[in-house]
């Protein structure tokens, strides 16, 4: 029985780490301005030789 707590406490460590990875890239991507988005998209383009 054991095993089986330490396997879900390890499910809920999973879960909770990818959340926290999940809103912390919306936090970043949420404070860029259009601009920003534009000039990135463009270097990325220009980047892939298109």
């Amino acid at each position: 029985m054991k095993l089986w707590k330490w396997l879900g406490v390890a499910g809920l460590a999973g879960v909770a780490a990818t959340g926290v990875i999940i809103a912390r890239d919306q936090r970043q991507r949420a404070q860029l301005t259009p601009e920003e988005v534009r000039d990135k998209l463009r270097d990325r383009l220009a980047e892939s030789g298109d």
